[in-house]
């Protein structure tokens, strides 16, 4: 299993600079890549470029990027500029992201985002191995004058439409937050979905919370983090089946996060996440790549844990 780690993944309360800090730590530990996700606080690329200045060996991918928010010419410029400044290749991880990020924050209009998802696809993949001299766009007067980034392309999806976009266009499709089982069904969609598009199944990798030994203020981070997916089909069905209807049914009748969140006991943490000791958390690791995933991209908690240093050192290697 090929692990990763996540540098700035949703947003929550830990320090603004803590993705930097968790970044050298994996670059100093080993770890042969690092994703720089986009948020409220952070733009990907330049946390991206801030990562590579501070590291000496990973390679970066940035994103996954709103493409409801960033047209494909600016995703690719992004990577490109990214890898320029600091010599290594940099990929991009594309998504359609959420309702109240796009429409809330960015106040842009997040329609029909499946279709979008796969013409921004089809057009990044062009534009990030276009050469130096060529025309940056068919008819343009203006001509590349950067190397092409180098990283691959990913495709976070979950849907149908998002795993058909990742099959034909990506080099990579992300899950986020999945169960073993979760991973082998969505494994099997997307090898039948890259059959129909002719293309060798592109990668499986997962963001995946990880706390190694963990406090309870470990815990309680790892919990936050999925407290939103209680509602989402394909996810309430996981929880309920896992004792948590509970926390289900108070997530479907409009609680309030707080509330949702002293609902769900520790143990739903090891649902769709990799919680324990070392031992555990290994064996969890190996039911998902028994399930299909070739990457986990781990989430470290870095509540009582600054940098996720204890849950990195231990599953680094």
């Amino acid at each position: 299993m090929d692990i990763s780690v996540v540098a700035a993944a949703r947003e929550d309360d830990s320090p603004v600079d803590e993705p930097l800090r968790v970044a050298e730590l994996a670059d100093r530990l080993g770890y042969r890549e690092v994703w720089a996700g986009e948020g409220p606080t952070w733009d990907a690329f330049v946390l991206a470029t801030a990562i590579g200045l501070r590291t000496e060996r990973v390679a970066l991918t940035a994103g996954p990027v709103p493409v409801s928010v960033r047209d494909p010419l600016t995703i690719a410029r992004g990577a490109a500029s990214a890898a320029a400044v600091i010599g290594r290749p940099v990929g991009v991880a594309l998504g359609t992201s959420s309702k109240r990020v796009v429409e809330g924050v960015h106040g842009r209009p997040r329609t029909r985002p499946a279709a979008v998802l796969a013409e921004s696809a089809e057009a990044v993949r062009s534009l990030l191995h276009g050469a130096p001299g060529e025309e940056i766009v068919p008819g343009s007067v203006f001509r590349r004058r950067h190397r092409p980034p180098g990283g691959a392309l990913t495709v976070a999806a979950f849907g149908d439409r998002a795993i058909a976009a990742a099959a034909g266009y990506a080099d990579r499709m992300l899950l986020d937050v999945v169960s073993p089982e979760q991973v082998r069904v969505l494994c099997a969609k997307l090898t039948a979905a890259a059959e129909r598009a002719g293309r060798t199944r592109p990668r499986l990798a997962a963001w995946l919370p990880a706390a190694v030994d963990p406090e309870p203020e470990s815990l309680t981070q790892v919990l936050r983090s999925i407290v939103g997916y209680l509602t989402v089909p394909g996810y309430s069905d996981v929880f309920t089946a896992a004792g948590f209807g509970e926390a289900v049914e108070l997530a479907r009748s409009g609680a309030a996060p707080d509330t949702l969140l002293a609902a769900l006991p520790p143990e739903a943490a090891r649902t769709v996440a990799l919680v324990g000791d070392a031992a555990t958390v290994r064996g969890r690791i190996d039911a998902y790549a028994a399930s299909g995933l070739d990457q986990i991209a781990v989430v470290p908690a870095t509540a009582a844990d600054p940098a996720g240093e204890r849950t990195l050192t231990a599953l680094a290697g």
